[in-house]
């Protein structure tokens, strides 16, 4: 009979009907595992109370960005600020992210670069590469949400972090697994995360070919990934309540992660992709300008639709490994700015009631969006609630 890995979300302390050990988030009040189950095994699993969710093991990857051309470039940036700052009101607002954590969860971080310099970061490797950023990406996700200012220009919507969680969950390569990003969760949940940014999806096309590749026909492996795709919707589905619900266990948690850059406006556009589109995450798509940061913004042509959010992501100026600064065109580039206003709204909202619920962060984001910037004829659908905006009392 044939097996495949699967991976499960549990409550610790529950018996493992399986046996064997759980991975990083062993010894947690909730742990994702890696086990290789068969048809029954799977039914076994399945029946234990204490299983908050089963799904096949998937491969993850970035949402890759796009290098920005030198149209892109000549408006990345005025007066010393990247223009997505002026565009989501981060430049004018009194909020600086102060008393707040952040966790990214992507490549890595290059932490001895400028950008971070005063900032706290805890760094958890779930690759088995080591920390660092082999990649790029996780650092120039980084600095916009957080980072101080690079040769100049101010990059970070939340400069006032003081304390940010790196998870790596996606090797030099940009490819991960479900279990990793499960781990990843989990983990920065409990080590005191308000606001998680994910600028990362399911690989798809990914599990198909791996698939093939061990014998399967590709009827088979099509089948076979499809049902794979909807078991970890529904686990992500699941991980997020669970993290949103359960304040003895985690913090007052907020999950933003990026739409994805599949569409390819005007031939085609494609809707938002996993794990953005799992209840209780906030997916953000893509918008770039042409004469002012403010006025008749566009929505990117790759941004995928259907988002519940948007933010800059085109010619996104931001930390580079090694020093100095990348520009990057993507949904990964617009995710940050929502999380590092999310951190501001985080810091105001505390000020005012330290026993808020995370539902009236989530409203203000929503309900405080921008929706009179856009340009004729953009569709609603593309851009969601709007322009997300900080707080400016």
């Amino acid at each position: 009979m044939l097996s495949d890995d699967y991976v499960i979300v549990r409550m610790d302390g529950a018996r493992d009907v399986l046996g064997g050990a759980a991975s990083v988030g062993a010894g947690a009040p909730v742990s994702a595992e890696t086990h290789t189950l068969s048809a029954g095994d799977l039914v076994d699993v399945s029946r234990d109370p204490n299983v908050l969710g089963v799904a096949k093991k998937m491969p993850v990857a970035l949402v890759t960005p796009f290098e920005a051309d030198a149209a892109d470039e000549a408006g990345a940036a005025t007066a010393g600020v990247a223009w997505g700052l002026e565009a989501v009101g981060a430049v004018g607002s009194p909020r600086t992210g102060a008393g707040v954590t952040v966790a990214i969860l992507d490549t890595g971080i290059d932490a001895g670069h400028e950008a971070f310099r005063g900032t706290t970061i805890v760094q958890q490797d779930f690759t088995g590469e080591g920390d660092g950023d082999g990649n790029g990406h996780g650092t120039h996700c980084a600095g916009t949400v957080f980072g101080g200012e690079v040769g100049g220009l101010r990059i970070g919507v939340a400069p006032g972090v003081e304390r940010a969680l790196i998870g790596k969950v996606l090797d030099r390569d940009g490819s991960g697994s479900t279990e990793q990003i499960l781990d990843a969760l989990l983990w920065a949940a409990r080590e005191g995360a308000n606001v998680i940014s994910m600028s990362l999806g399911l690989d798809f096309p990914g599990l198909v070919r791996r698939l093939v590749d061990s014998g399967r026909s590709v009827e088979e492996a099509t089948s076979i990934a499809l049902e794979a795709y909807r078991q970890n919707v529904r686990l992500f589905d699941g991980v997020a309540t669970l993290i949103r619900a359960h304040s003895a266990m985690f913090s007052r948690t907020i999950v933003v992660a990026a739409a994805g850059n599949e569409s390819r406006r005007p031939q085609f556009e494609i809707t938002t992709a996993p794990p953005a589109a799992a209840d209780g995450f906030i997916s953000v798509g893509a918008l770039g300008h042409t004469t002012s940061p403010t006025q008749n913004l566009t929505v990117a042509s790759f941004s995928n639709s259907g988002p519940a959010l948007a933010a800059p992501g085109v010619a996104i100026a931001s930390a580079r490994v090694g020093g100095g600064l990348r520009t990057l065109n993507g949904t990964s580039m617009a995710t940050p700015h929502v999380a590092g206003v999310a951190a501001l709204w985080m810091e105001s909202i505390l000020a005012d009631n330290p026993l808020f619920h995370i539902n009236e962060l989530e409203g203000t984001l929503t309900g405080r969006a921008a929706k009179n910037v856009f340009a004729a004829g953009v569709d609603p659908g593309d851009r969601g609630a709007g322009l997300v905006q900080s707080p400016q009392n």
